[in-house]
């Protein structure tokens, strides 16, 4: 019989640990079960549940609280019964790999999807979600789910969000998020915040906010009205864990898709050009410098011209818009914006002399000067002029060297005749105040076409991009961002915008608060423009 080498080194498997590090070894670590609270498995408590989801009415019971206010969702703590599993699981989570996600409704990290990955814990609690918690959600909401589960880890820190949406997508029917978080507060933010609704299904305010908490489950009905946020992340410290998904199954009827009525414009103010001597830096009145506005403009399709307005109008307006007699109106939905918009009726007269500058015959001649666009009778012939190729300038803007707010021109010739059948130039503005918690967000629901944008910001010096607040170009259908305009102070931004590219202001985070409070403001301004030719 061969003996053993006395250096044989035993496998690790057979190892004993060494009971003062208090670690366990793999044959422990798989004894960690993932079991869901047993309260579940009550039938009393089951039929509670379906009872209370059915009628409508809210039911609590030990663990779970289920209520269907402002619309179906409940939350379930100490879901998972071992807390060791639970610790496991969350450290298992934090070792995979994060990718970074923003865009106009959203900005944090989060895993790919977990339905393949191997890890124990991992494997654990997908089987417990996809099998055995499925079936009794199935059982207690009376719907037929799906195998086929969606499911995903996020990590939300300091200054991350996701905005108010409805999670409705093709054959989501129940979403669902675990939280695997450290003791959590209110100040720390980071809250699912659920929204009442209006008659049109839009969403209208924060009803209820849901905090965090270690090992619980919360679950919603997917529905037209299901609309909720994930609040900004306040802390600098603590990370927003959490496992989320959706089970898929028949969707609920949805309503047709409510359309804004369109916000009236207008033709030009009839003031004459001294307006603009009293108003704008003189540099930009001189047709030689207008000219060479125009060509690059003509080139790129957007321009940033600094110091626009004489520093003298500049003081006054920055300083009135600080009125507590100026009325702001808050602008939603939810779902699509939240930013202050101003009474025009009530804002001081040098404010008021500003909106006219902006809207008035000789500036309309102003931005046809610098733009090359037919926003006036007087400016270009009859028929748009053409180069030496037989193109519009129009259409040179929008082709194939321009890759800046033109996402297309597949209907340059069809875009022509349109806008000679429009009628006079018009216009439409407002002016906007932007705070703390302010963005807008992209949304079909409104009808896409040429336009001028201008923005001139007031009250934003020493703005950086980290803060949000900036207005983001993109092309309609994709993720590409064409072009990106900062706050500026004093800065007129100009921005040619074509059928099949769309806009949105990102999300101003906390960390502006230092910057806006060392000017001893909460707040910057902008007039913002739409001209049509």
């Amino acid at each position: 019989m061969k003996q053993k080498s006395p250096w044989v080194v035993m496998p690790a498997k057979k190892r004993q640990n060494d009971p003062a590090t208090g670690k366990r070894n793999k044959k422990e670590k798989r004894g960690e079960l993932a079991v869901i609270n047993s309260d579940l498995r009550d039938e009393a408590v089951q039929k509670g549940m379906r009872d209370a989801w059915q009628r409508k009415e809210s039911y609590t019971n030990g663990n779970i609280h289920l209520d269907c206010e402002p619309f179906p969702h409940c939350q379930i703590t100490r879901f998972l019964q071992s807390e060791s599993f639970v610790e496991s699981l969350q450290a298992e989570l934090l070792q995979l790999n994060f990718n970074s996600k923003s865009n106009d409704l959203y900005k944090f990290q989060q895993s790919d999807d977990l339905g393949e990955r191997k890890e124990d814990h991992i494997s654990q609690i997908r089987s417990v979600i996809f099998g055995e918690f499925r079936v009794w959600l199935s059982e207690v909401l009376q719907v037929d789910l799906e195998a086929t589960v969606d499911i995903s880890c996020a990590k939300y820190e300091h200054t991350d969000v996701l905005l108010c949406h409805d999670d409705e997508l093709e054959g989501r029917r129940v979403a669902f998020i675990l939280y695997l978080v450290p003791p959590w507060e209110v100040k720390d933010g980071g809250t699912l915040d659920l929204f009442s609704t209006d008659e049109h299904c839009q969403s209208v305010s924060v009803v209820k906010s849901l905090l965090p908490c270690w090992n619980s489950l919360v679950f919603f009905e997917v529905s037209p009205v299901s609309f909720h946020q994930v609040a900004e992340v306040l802390s600098e410290e603590k990370c927003r864990l959490s496992l989320s998904g959706w089970f898929h199954g028949p969707s609920l009827p949805r309503p047709s898709r409510y359309i804004e009525p369109p916000v009236p414009r207008h033709t030009h103010i009839p003031r004459d050009e001294s307006l603009l001597f009293e108003w704008v830096n003189e540099m930009y009145l001189d047709p030689r410098y207008q000219a060479r506005v125009q060509q690059e403009f003509e080139e790129s399709s957007e321009i940033c011209l600094a110091t626009f307005l004489q520093e003298e109008k500049l003081r006054q307006v920055r300083s009135a818009l600080q009125s507590s007699e100026i009325k702001w109106e808050r602008k939603g939905p939810p779902n699509k914006r939240y930013y202050g918009c101003a009474d025009m009726q009530s804002v001081p007269s040098c404010v008021q002399e500003c909106w006219e500058l902006l809207s008035s015959e000789s500036f309309f001649i102003l931005l046809s000067n610098l733009t090359g666009l037919r926003l006036h009778y007087l400016c270009g012939d009859e028929d748009e002029s053409e180069n030496e190729d037989g193109k519009s300038e129009t259409e040179n803007r929008g082709g194939e060297g321009n890759t800046q707010a033109s996402a297309s021109n597949t209907d340059a010739d069809t875009s022509t005749t349109e806008k000679k059948d429009k009628g006079p130039p018009t216009c439409v503005g407002e002016l906007r105040r932007w705070m703390h918690g302010d963005y807008t967000l992209l949304h079909d629901s409104v009808k896409r076409e040429y336009a001028l944008d201008l923005q001139l910001h007031m009250g934003c010096a020493g703005w950086k991009s980290e803060f949000g607040g900036f207005t983001s170009y993109i092309a309609h259908d994709e993720d590409e961002e064409l072009l990106t305009v900062y706050p500026e102070d004093n800065s007129l931004a100009l921005v040619y915008r074509d059928k099949d590219t769309l806009k949105f202001i990102k999300h101003i985070n906390n960390s502006s608060s230092s910057q806006l409070s060392s000017q001893n403001t909460a707040a910057f301004y902008d007039f913002s423009f739409n001209y049509y030719e």
